[in-house]
């Protein structure tokens, strides 16, 4: 006669997974001595903050800013750039998170799965900026590392492991690894900050839908400030006193790998450094997801060349795009692209509007600009292909590439020379050449909101690396206030 209790589940709690306990370790002991990092992050924090403030032009992103409760001023609260809100800091990593990434203007890392690590500075700088005013000692080097960490944290979760080939959201991995660098921010030792890292595992975790046709909108713009608005979140909770669940990855049944993950375990390439911040990719040139900004500046050149030639977009019969496989699985579309979210995740957009008009800006995605019939008739002579050379170099951690190529056919038969670009401008290969032209993004983004001499002084203290570290971060987010 069988007994039910032989089934009975153990109660006895095991060590925390492996992969928490690395987290932590990283978050806690690893010093970060990479000159390289530590520049390359602060020109991050320039661009994703001047990539917040360009966020705020638009109404749909200004008008979620600000308290849940409408006149809500919290004391020694986060201050919001680009507005005169002062919020808690859970709510002011929304706003932050948010504003950072409304545009798809900020950095990018692409692997198996891609995603923004610089999204992470929502939860950063609202948690930093708080502890700051209420007193505790915090300069940008801090907000520097936190970062640098986050990057990391982040980017080596993504190098293996695709949480998009299960429908889930990158935005997982922001939650993930701003809980626990502000963990570390908050004064959580290093069993808290696994047990807060172990909570933001057993979270409700997004769909990518609101990414995909037909269901993209604009959740996609704040999925990320949700992320780092939870994060700040459960480590306020754990630094409450809430425990966390050692296996929350690896338990049978129960746990995230067999419910979400198909039971498959997490891989890693390498250990926790600086590796993710020093490689980063900048977008410096168009507010276009990652994949197509090699096509879009492809579709620059080409527009050129047709210019000289004495043709335009109309002379165009038809459009070859080889690209990698991510690009054909996540922005290639057709049919109508129903708003301003639909059209900077659709490749064919992104190549057809430069095509005609020689650029590509935020206001390209507006439904104004849309309403042009010559951009979706141009989007109909566009195929893609993947190019099995540009996906493998896109993995090649040697290359990391974001290979795009064009070919145009004219409608008198004639071919134009294909165009090829295989890194963007904003690629470690390219550092060099984009960090003006990154400078330049950011002052243009901090123009509309402050006068000439207040842009000089933001432009001044970011650009003196060896004083802005020491910089208290208050005082750097008060250079961003509006009274």
């Amino acid at each position: 006669m069988s007994s039910h209790a032989d089934a009975a589940e153990s109660a006895i709690r095991p060590e925390p997974d492996q992969v928490l306990q690395d987290i932590a370790d990283y978050v806690h002991t690893y010093k970060v001595e990479s000159d390289l990092a530590f520049e390359t992050a602060r020109l991050c924090l320039i661009d994703t903050i001047g990539c917040g403030l360009e966020g705020l032009t638009f109404d749909a992103c200004a008008r979620l800013m600000g308290p849940v409760v409408e006149g809500t001023v919290v004391p020694n609260g986060t201050k919001v750039p680009g507005t005169s809100f002062q919020v808690d800091p859970i709510r002011g990593a929304f706003n932050i998170g948010t504003q950072i990434r409304w545009l798809d203007f900020n950095d990018c890392w692409l692997a198996a799965e891609w995603g923004h690590p610089s999204d992470n500075l929502g939860a950063i700088l609202a948690v930093a900026d708080h502890l700051a005013r209420q007193g505790q000692v915090l300069t940008v080097r801090d907000v520097l590392e936190a970062m640098i960490k986050a990057h990391e944290i982040q980017g080596q979760l993504a190098l293996l492991n695709s949480f998009n080939r299960v429908g889930l959201d990158h935005v997982v991995l922001v939650k993930v690894a701003s809980t626990a660098v502000v963990s570390k921010l908050l004064g959580l030792d290093r069993a808290q900050t696994i047990d807060a890292i172990s909570q933001a595992w057993a979270d409700g975790q997004s769909l990518r839908t609101y990414r995909h046709a037909p269901n993209t909108q604009s959740r996609k713009s704040w999925a990320a400030g949700d992320a780092c608005s939870r994060a700040v979140n459960l480590a306020y909770l754990v630094k409450k006193g809430e425990k966390g669940m050692p296996s929350v990855l690896s338990a049978k049944t129960w746990g995230f790998y067999d419910v979400l993950f198909k039971g498959k375990p997490f891989e890693f390439a390498m250990p926790y450094t600086s590796y993710i911040m020093e490689n980063v990719l900048f977008k410096i040139s168009y507010p276009a997801e990652f994949h197509a900004q090699t096509a879009v500046e492809a579709a620059h050149i080409l527009h050129a060349q047709l210019k000289a030639l004495g043709k335009t977009a109309d002379d165009i019969k038809s459009i070859r795009i080889r690209t990698q496989e991510a690009a054909m699985r996540i922005i290639n579309k057709k049919g109508p692209l129903d708003n301003f979210a639909d059209r900077d995740h659709d490749i064919n957009y992104m190549v057809a509007y430069p095509l005609i008009y020689g650029e590509l800006t935020s206001q390209s995605y507006a439904d104004a600009a849309a309403a042009d019939p010559r951009i979706d008739a141009l989007r109909a002579k566009i195929r893609c292909v993947e190019e099995p050379q540009y996906s493998i170099d896109y993995h090649d951690p040697a290359k990391r590439s974001i290979s795009n190529a064009l070919l145009v056919e004219l409608n008198d038969g004639t071919f134009l020379d294909e165009v090829e670009v295989e890194y963007p401008v904003g690629h470690k290969r390219r550092r060099a050449e984009g960090t003006p032209l990154l400078l330049a993004k950011f002052k243009r983004h901090i123009a509309p909101h402050f006068d000439e001499a207040h842009q000089k002084k933001i432009f001044d203290t970011v650009n003196d690396a060896a004083t802005f570290a020491q910089l208290p971060v208050d005082q750097f987010t008060d250079l961003f206030v509006k009274a």
